[in-house]
């Protein structure tokens, strides 16, 4: 729950303003990339609004930086400030919302592309779920949120609903033929964020991730001072104490090189959404979570606490997020497919009846996932059997002291541009290249971990 926060609760809204407005940021490249036929004044208007998004993206990272480096209690100036730009990125959003309603209903091309009619949608449901993120936080603390009643009311700017407040950025709108007649406009680059970011006076920054080229990432991620083969998963040994393995520096994780090409798990899984997740998805796990590392690290060198919770959060998201990948794409494989054999087999039919019975009960927890998150089939130490898990997220719902051996990515961007919505179609899919090789590699080292059962 947001509310956790207490004090750093402008953090925490930090947080989900630059993820969110770095997720509306390539909403506005995915539409022009998907709709290469896209009217012209849906194309300006979509190039308007990225450098908003990317500026008020900006303005929170360099806010959360300025409250990381503050020390004692927030300032009633940043309290304002933080305020101030979520009342920005709510107004933001809803225009947003509302524009990309228009397009849906009368963009010509859109309506001739029933991939980009959903694609559309799931980025509209995904503004949506931010701005209810914000609203449930306030209502959760017994407040009205300080931007109901300025959407809606008074007089409509553009037709879409919004109009300008005091202290707002301001609009410069140009007409629009094809708006029937309303107005579409930007807010000025210099303006977008709707408040004055802090000057940046510490050398804190994401790092850049070390994953520039396949080639040279395989060779960080494969480094071994022995010649012993990898396996058919590309992962060695994973679970055993192997000495020259070096472990990862402190802030050192690299992107890991898929073990085929983007296009192997044609046609169930199709090349450009391997290339985005990959490429770009996990990537900023990786770089999320070197981030965090290096910040608690910098939090033991000089005892100052005050943000740990912040930065742990920071790990856990990341953390999971690049592990669960890492596994993702080892687990699946061009010749996977068909029913589990080997060891992994005999679990499943011990723990679940059957293959049919397990399949199904994995199928329907990933399928109803809510929001983003994985389908898991773990090993339990504790309880010597497999279970299966569901994750919110990456990090959320799940249970301690077991090890995943099978997972499924059910976030949207793992399937929407072939899929659509239709996730279950997509689990269907899945199951023709699962990887049961690198199950059983998983599952015969895991299931030599047994404690004492409760």
């Amino acid at each position: 729950m947001l509310r956790v926060y207490g004090p750093l609760m402008p953090l925490r809204l930090l947080e989900e303003i630059r993820f969110w407005k770095m997720q509306e940021k390539e909403h506005t490249e995915v539409i022009r990339a998907l709709v290469g036929n896209l009217e012209p004044q849906y194309v300006k208007l979509l190039e308007e609004w990225e450098p908003v998004f990317e500026r008020t993206e900006m303005t929170a990272t360099q806010w959360i930086e300025a409250l990381i480096r503050s020390p004692g209690s927030i300032s009633p100036y940043a309290h304002s400030q933080v305020q101030a730009l979520v009342q920005e990125s709510v107004r933001q959003s809803r225009l947003f919302v509302r524009q990309l309603m228009h397009m849906l209903h009368h963009s010509q091309a859109i309506a001739g592309n029933p991939t980009a009619q959903v694609v559309v949608r799931h980025i509209i449901r995904e503004s949506e779920y931010f701005l209810g993120v914000l609203d449930a936080f306030m209502y959760d603390r017994g407040q009205e949120p300080p931007w109901h009643g300025s959407y809606g009311a008074g007089p409509v700017w553009g037709g879409f609903g919004y109009h300008p407040q005091a202290g707002s950025p301001a609009v410069s709108p140009g007409p629009s033929p094809d708006f029937k007649g309303q107005e579409a406009g930007a807010y000025r680059k210099s303006e977008a964020a709707g408040t004055n970011p802090p000057e940046r006076t510490g050398t804190d920054s994401a790092p850049r991730s070390q994953a520039s080229g396949g080639e040279e990432v395989a060779k960080v991620h494969l480094h071994r001072e022995s010649g012993e083969p990898l396996t058919a998963a590309g992962e060695g040994s994973w679970s055993q104490m192997i000495p020259d393995l070096k472990p990862v520096p402190i802030g050192g994780h690299v992107l890991p090189p898929l073990p085929y090409s983007y296009d192997a798990l044609e046609p169930h899984i199709d090349a450009e959404t391997m290339r985005i997740h990959h490429d770009k998805h996990h990537k900023s796990y990786v770089d999320g979570l070197n981030l965090a590392e290096k910040n608690m690290a910098r939090a033991r060198q000089t005892g100052d606490f005050a943000l740990i919770k912040h930065w742990e959060r920071e790990a856990a998201f990341n953390g999971a997020g690049h592990y669960l990948h890492t596994i993702f794409w080892n687990i699946m494989s061009p010749k996977g497919g068909g029913k589990a054999t080997g060891p992994i087999a005999q679990q499943i039919n011990k723990d679940f009846g059957s293959f049919a019975s397990f399949k199904k009960h994995f199928s329907e927890a990933a399928n109803k996932v809510e929001g983003g998150g994985w389908a898991i089939l773990v090993w339990s130490p504790r309880s010597h059997r497999l279970e299966i898990l569901q994750a919110e997220k990456h990090q959320n719902l799940s249970q301690w002291d077991v090890v995943p051996l099978l997972v499924l990515d059910v976030w949207e961007h793992s399937y929407y541009l072939k899929y659509k919505n239709e996730r279950a179609k997509y689990i269907d899919a899945w199951w023709n290249v699962v990887n049961w090789n690198h199950v059983n590699e998983r599952f015969e080292q895991a299931r030599k971990l047994r404690w004492q059962p409760y």
